[in-house]
């Protein structure tokens, strides 16, 4: 077979191609119609959301009573906490009381296996026989040496006896003298033991050093224990008086300063979700809690840098309610109040933002800051220079608040006072009743500047409830 290569067959080719030439050209006039289409619509969108203006909400300035607080989380513990420790060694042969129970002051509350230390008073018993029974014998050696010495110094002066003589009875005379002195030293050193030996003996029962409640045991009968005396000592118990507890909390070093003895203190403890305890700060430490953490702890150098270390100071706040059941250990968290202020002008915390003489804020500042040093050789004189630069521009920036004016906001410089955990104390720059914006954050610390247009919208929780 051979191919048709006539004119007419040509011809009928040459029509099949145009049709798809017009339809890729049609395709692509509809797709650049669109792309126009919807690049109109994005800038109406935009120019009708330029003259809708900023989505805000507000809140007016109210006058109340604002109570500064600081918060601070820790446990409950007694005010008194006695840790009982043995001050001799031995195998614990009684602990009549378990832990919770109630214990007098005086009730023997642990013994320790006396056998050893009943061995030792005899022991130094005897000694003290001996020394004694050698003193005795001293004062007759003494009294012999003594006469002798008396007898001869007559003749002696009479020179009816050689110089020989009379110093061999002197001397015998001066030796029993020494030795009755080494003897009555012999019985005091061993009625010297005989009385530590009796006090060993005796500490062999331990006594409970107040009424109170035996918090916790951490020893059992038929373990030995080691002495205080001359090591660390094994802790037996604790004995706490439960009838006035406290709370200890670490609070940092920035709110330190704030907290004094006597503020007043609202305490949630986590056992008791549904009631709030009333309490005083009763002691504040005078150095830092060097333990590192939230909770108490062993003593110990902390890892990581300075900078990494976060410096507390211990505060203990009496309890004053009494009819709870608290045990040592419950969490709880405290709000000291520090200061009140009552009858003053308060906004919402969020209002508050800060910008510098010119507007800009704090994001435009460093921008700004950051351009200016871009092409710096960063040597140790401009980098004190640029933090000098950075102290001052801190210094330079203003508080202000946006203050509704129609639908325009109007840029409030301000003079704030103490503040809770949502409202600050406005000094001065707004009157009672003005409409702040109160939000959103990105409204306030970015997008508003002085006579920007504003719409106001719901707060989200108020337009849920309306739904």
């Amino acid at each position: 077979m051979t191919a048709d290569l006539s004119p007419g067959t040509a011809t009928v080719q040459s029509s099949a191609a145009k049709p798809r030439r017009k339809s890729k050209l049609k395709w692509w006039v509809i797709g650049l119609s669109a792309l126009l289409l919807v690049a109109i619509v994005l800038a109406v969108m935009k120019k009708r959301s330029a003259n809708v203006g900023i989505a805000v909400t507000t809140d007016k300035a109210t006058v109340k009573t604002i109570v500064q607080v600081v918060t601070a989380t820790g446990k409950v513990q007694p005010e008194v906490e006695v840790k009982i420790s043995p001050e001799v060694y031995g195998e614990i042969v009684a602990l009549p009381f378990r832990e919770g129970a109630h214990v007098d002051k005086g009730e023997v509350i642990v013994k320790i296996k006396p056998d050893f230390y009943q061995a030792q008073v005899d022991q130094q018993t005897a000694a003290v026989a001996a020394a004694r029974a050698g003193a005795e014998n001293s004062q007759v050696q003494l009294e012999k040496a003594e006469a002798d010495l008396k007898k001869y110094q007559d003749l002696y002066d009479r020179k009816l006896v050689s110089d020989f003589d009379y110093v061999t009875y002197k001397t015998a005379y001066d030796g029993a003298k020494a030795a009755r002195q080494s003897a009555l030293a012999q019985v005091e050193e061993a009625e010297g033991l005989l009385k530590q030996a009796k006090d060993s003996l005796s500490k062999t029962s331990i006594f409970a050093p107040m009424d109170g409640t035996v918090s916790s045991r951490s020893s059992e009968v038929g373990e030995r224990v080691q002495s205080s005396s001359e090591f660390a000592g094994t802790e037996i118990m604790r004995v706490a008086d439960l009838s006035k507890m406290e709370v200890r909390v670490k609070v940092n070093e920035n709110d330190i300063v704030n907290v004094k003895v006597g503020n007043p203190v609202k305490i949630s403890i986590d056992a008791y979700p549904d009631r709030k305890f009333i309490g005083t700060v009763r002691e504040i430490a005078a150095s830092a809690d060097n333990n590192g953490g939230s909770g108490s702890g062993t003593s110990g150098q902390s890892s990581g840098t300075v900078s990494d270390e976060v410096t507390n100071f211990i505060v203990k706040i009496r309890i004053a309610d009494k009819d709870a059941t608290l045990r040592p250990g419950m969490s709880a968290t405290a709000d000291i109040e520090t200061q009140t202020v009552k009858d003053v002008v308060a906004i919402p915390i969020q209002a508050v933002t800060v910008r510098d003489k010119a507007g800009m804020n704090a994001d435009e500042i460093a921008k700004k800051k950051e351009k200016e040093v871009k092409d710096r050789s960063g040597n140790d004189i401009e980098v004190t220079n640029d933090k000098t630069d950075s102290q001052r521009d801190r210094e330079k920036l203003l508080r202000i608040v946006f203050v509704r004016d129609g639908d325009k906001v109007k840029a409030a410089k301000i003079e704030t006072g103490i503040a809770d955990n949502t409202d600050i104390e406005i000094k001065s720059g707004v009157k009672a009743g003005d409409e702040i914006v109160s939000g959103s954050y990105a409204a306030i610390s970015r997008l508003l500047k002085d006579g920007s247009k504003i719409r106001i919208e719901k707060p989200k929780a108020e337009t849920a409830e309306t739904k």
